[in-house]
């Protein structure tokens, strides 16, 4: 369709009124059932029926009486022109010809009314224009067909003309819809099958029923447009469970003319493969639910946001290196049903230890993996630093079959390519049910990675799906009507009501018919807050259980700043109890930040990997200050990021996180602990071993990394908050030092759970995000002392698996409310005179219901020596080491061999580079 687009957009303007006409009798000619069949199995998704002039969208609907010409003064006249067969010719200079009829605006003043001014203020001044009572019966019809905003002058010739974005005005007309419960599928067991589709700008839709997955339709039929809601509704007196079905909608396209799209259904349940056809199912049916579904509970370890420890994990990453797995199930879904293999053997590990949830990164229908077919790249043995182990991958990595997945196709049906076989809508459904069960038989909650702040593709792109249905209605649009991509893909525009539905009712299905336990949103800084909440209540109120809802808070694009609205983002959602990702420590910890290159990404040092004490060839210039900073801001983390939290700096006042500066914005931005995510590492940038490669002084042993790597998960781990873990980095997992890995195959988002390899050296990582830092990038591939061994490997997993056994052994780790944080937690050693190295915290536990201990002293020093400190509210007390570390497997023999406390001082010692805890019972 893109050279389609670009063909017509060279024809001109001029020439298309001798086009329309032979194109409208065409369409005419064809409208009889054998035709609409072929149209069902034609090989392309798109019918041209009548072609449509390149045009912008200037013009906004703000509801079903006003519109908004931004930049434009009251000058001329003003007129909407419209076309039920798309045919309007509006040249400047000519009079509009082709339209079926017109209707006069009156302008209104420059001012937006006090209840549009929020959603549509960013769009700035301009003129209102008012479309008269008469016509506003007739707008749901206008909407149908071409419209075009004209300015004229006296003798009614153009000035000038805009297409128009009318996502308001359909809010306002079809603000019932946004009640229905049964848009998608609906299955009758053994008696009807309902089909019901939101499509109000569409001139006609049908149904497309195949009886199979690649058999031919058996018929198309047309649908009921119901006015009131703009839905249309089929139903068949029949349980067509097990068919596959989509849509013929013929609708007008702003600057393509009229078409008619075969398009999926947005609500599919399930497809066949590569989503061609979506797949009717009723999920409540028996044989959709692996044997003993109904019955399984989630297990029952998290009542509020802070008892959660989660694990991020990539369904094909945790089992497609796996010897263990049988070779069909490598990848799959299944895997987790392998409950002997190597991976499951881990996770049980985790969860005896304390994990609570795996947030599996999004498994819903994906655009860019290849359902069937896809391929393997074969990777050449190469050197620590060749480009050749990138260039293998990269040559296929459109049709390899790995991506993280941020390209969402179908929000609520399963991504097929993790299924035994994508050909069958069935299996993805009982093997992801059957992966939930499994991996919650080994205590583990499940949660989900989603994505509703944009779509793969929008436009005539044949991997959009909402935007063919109804087009200019789901994205989120500039000023001038061009799709926003902030988020790097076509954004999605959730403050408007179907678009917000879709998101609440998709979240819910994957609650109720998955079981999922609790959601992570990808950009959840894109959504507004009052949508994020409105989700938040349908799930307490429907499903009578707490889900718990965390997002990446980040505040940019077009939306930054409350522009459009107040936003899902980090300075905004306080209050709510939802979570956002806090970067205010792991910025500290890693050194630098996430858009790093050049010289920046080894200079610019962290609290944990040397910053001023221990400077690696670049690092010199940093300063004790710099260090100090870091540290204060390490601090704000594990208070929680809280606003209110009261912290002595190293200049000497005592502050408010809030008042503390992060990058010009308060450091302290929660207003619970149940609202920051605490983490060193996730899926996004270096891995936390491959940015300590980048930054520790390059002579550093590998012991000394593996006990670096512990010490960033000891932070997170000790933090008041979520903390949050990226799987493997209790194994040192490296991607060879990719920034960027979502496309970068198996081959650097590999996992090994024989604890043998962590896959640091495996090659360059690949060109397109990281060639402009190959010289950087080489000497430290090939640096031997970087590579752990097995014994590295191994110590630190079971070093993580001890952290999670301190945590879990006590609510002081997860304190619910702000106040039980400012009177619970201390921190020593602070000020000017502080020793940046050693970050010292203090709980009591007095009165706490699972405290466990009276009192509670963590240390963690990052220095390469041992450090002391003396606690002179200590002296006398009976401090001993938690019994974590007293234990016979203790992981970390430091703290029994070499760590002390006198009390007969108060002084405590914490050896080298070592994270531990001091209890008082």
């Amino acid at each position: 369709m893109k050279y389609k687009k670009q063909a017509m957009a060279a024809c001109g303007i001029g020439m298309w009124a001798g086009m329309l006409a032979l194109l409208a009798g065409a369409a005419q000619a064809a409208d009889d059932s054998a035709e609409l069949r072929a149209a069902c199995d034609a090989p392309g998704f798109e019918q041209l029926l009548v072609a449509a002039p390149a045009m912008d969208a200037r013009g906004h609907w703000l509801n079903r009486r006003l519109l908004l010409w931004p930049a434009l003064t009251a000058s001329g006249r003003f007129k909407l022109y419209h076309s039920a067969a798309g045919q309007l010719d509006a040249r400047a200079g000519h009079q509009v010809s082709g339209f079926d009829g017109v209707v006069p605006l009156t302008p209104r003043s420059a001012a937006l009314p006090p209840a549009l001014a929020g959603r549509f203020g960013h769009l700035g001044p301009g003129l209102l224009l008012a479309v008269p009572e008469s016509a506003v019966a007739h707008l749901p019809e206008l909407l149908r067909g071409q419209m075009l905003l004209v300015q004229e002058d006296e003798r009614g010739q153009v000035l000038q003309a805009t297409g128009l974005q009318a996502a308001a005005a359909l809010d306002d007309l079809y603000a019932r819809a946004e009640s229905v419960p049964d848009l998608g599928v609906s299955v009758v067991a053994g008696r009807r099958t309902g089909f019901k589709l939101w499509a109000p700008t569409a001139r006609a839709v049908h149904l497309c029923h195949y009886a199979g997955a690649a058999a031919a339709a058996q018929q198309a039929l047309p649908m009921r447009r119901d006015a009131a809601t703009g839905i249309w509704s089929l139903s068949l007196p029949a349980d067509l469970s097990g068919g596959y079905y989509s849509y013929l909608v013929e609708t007008h396209v702003r600057g393509v003319g009229r078409l008619r799209n075969r398009v999926t259904d947005p609500y599919s349940l399930s497809l066949s493969a590569d989503s061609r056809r979506s797949y009717i199912a009723d999920l409540a049916a028996p044989a959709l639910k692996p044997p003993g579904w109904d019955a399984l509970q989630l297990p029952d370890r998290v009542k509020r946001n802070t008892e959660m420890v989660i694990y991020e994990l990539h369904v094909r990453d945790f089992s497609i290196n796996d010897a263990s797995v049988p070779e069909a199930q490598r990848g799959k879904y299944q895997a987790f049903t392998v409950a002997g293999s190597l991976g499951m053997q881990h996770l049980r590990a985790l969860s005896e230890a304390g994990l609570t949830d795996v947030h599996l990164l999004p498994v819903f229908d994906i655009a860019t993996i290849p359902e069937t077919g896809c391929a393997v790249p074969q990777v050449p043995a190469a050197a620590p630093d060749s480009e050749a182990q990138q260039a293998a991958v990269m040559a296929l990595a459109e049709r390899d079959c790995f991506n993280w997945g941020y390209d969402p196709l179908h929000y609520n049906a399963p991504e097929g390519s993790y299924a035994s076989d994508a050909m069958d809508g069935a299996r993805r459904i009982v093997e992801l049910r059957q992966m939930v069960q499994a991996l919650s038989e080994a205590g583990l909650r499940v949660g989900m990675d989603v994505v509703y702040n944009h779509t793969a593709a929008a436009g005539q792109h044949q991997k959009s799906v909402l935007d063919r249905i109804v087009p200019g209605y789901y994205q989120r649009y500039d000023a001038q009507g061009q799709v926003e991509r902030s988020t790097c893909c076509d954004n999605t525009a959730t403050e408007h009501r179907m678009m917000g539905k879709l998101m609440e009712d998709s979240v819910l299905l994957w609650a109720r018919e998955y079981k999922m336990a609790s959601f992570r949103f990808d950009l959840m800084g894109h959504q507004p807050r009052v949508a994020m909440e409105r989700l938040q209540a349908r799930l307490r109120r429907e499903l009578g259980r707490p889900v718990q809802l965390i997002g990446e808070g980040w505040n940019f694009g077009e939306v930054a700043d409350g522009r459009r609205f107040i936003q899902a983002s980090q300075l905004s959602l306080n209050g709510s109890g939802i979570a956002t990702f806090s970067d205010r420590a792991r910025d500290a910890l890693r050194g630098g930040g996430a858009a790093d290159g050049g010289e920046d990404l080894i200079r610019r040092q962290g609290w944990l990997n040397g910053l001023h004490h221990e400077p690696n060839a670049l690092g010199g210039a940093a300063t004790r200050e710099d260090l100090l900073r870091a540290a204060d801001l390490v601090r704000v983390g594990l208070a929680g990021s809280l606003r209110g939290y009261q912290l002595q700096t190293f200049g000497g006042e005592r502050r408010r996180l809030e008042q503390i500066d992060y990058a010009g914005q308060p450091a302290g931005y929660a207003s619970a602990p149940g609202e920051v995510v605490n983490y060193a590492d996730n899926h996004d940038n270096q891995t936390l071993f491959d940015i300590n490669a980048l930054k520790l002084p390059q002579q550093t042993s590998r012991e000394d990394r593996a006990r670096v790597q512990l010490l960033g998960m000891a932070v997170t781990a000790f933090s008041q908050g979520v903390p949050y873990f990226h799987a493997g980095i209790e194994t040192l997992r490296s991607k060879s030092l990719d920034r960027n890995s979502y496309d970068s195959g198996d081959w650097f988002n590999r996992l090994d759970w024989s604890l043998s390899d962590n896959y640091f050296g495996t090659g360059l990582p690949p060109k397109a995000d990281n060639g402009a830092n190959y010289a950087l990038l080489r000497p430290v591939l090939n640096n031997p002392l970087i590579k752990p061994e097995p014994a590295q490997i191994r110590w630190t997993r079971d070093a993580f698996l001890d952290l999670l056994r301190i945590r879990a052994s006590s609510s002081l780790f997860r304190l619910a409310t702000a106040a039980a944080v400012q009177q619970r937690l201390r921190f020593h050693n602070t000020g000017p005179q502080q020793n940046p190295l050693l970050l010292v915290g203090e709980l009591d536990g007095r009165g706490l219901a699972g405290a466990g201990f009276e009192r509670l002293i963590y240390f963690v020093n990052t220095g390469s020596t041992a450090q002391t400190l003396s606690l002179p509210d200590a002296r006398g007390l009976a401090y001993r080491l938690h019994p974590v570390h007293l234990a016979p497997q203790a992981a970390d023999t430091r703290p029994v061999e070499q760590a002390g406390f006198e009390p007969e001082t108060g002084r405590f010692t914490v050896p080298a580079r070592t994270a531990l805890v001091y209890v008082l019972n």
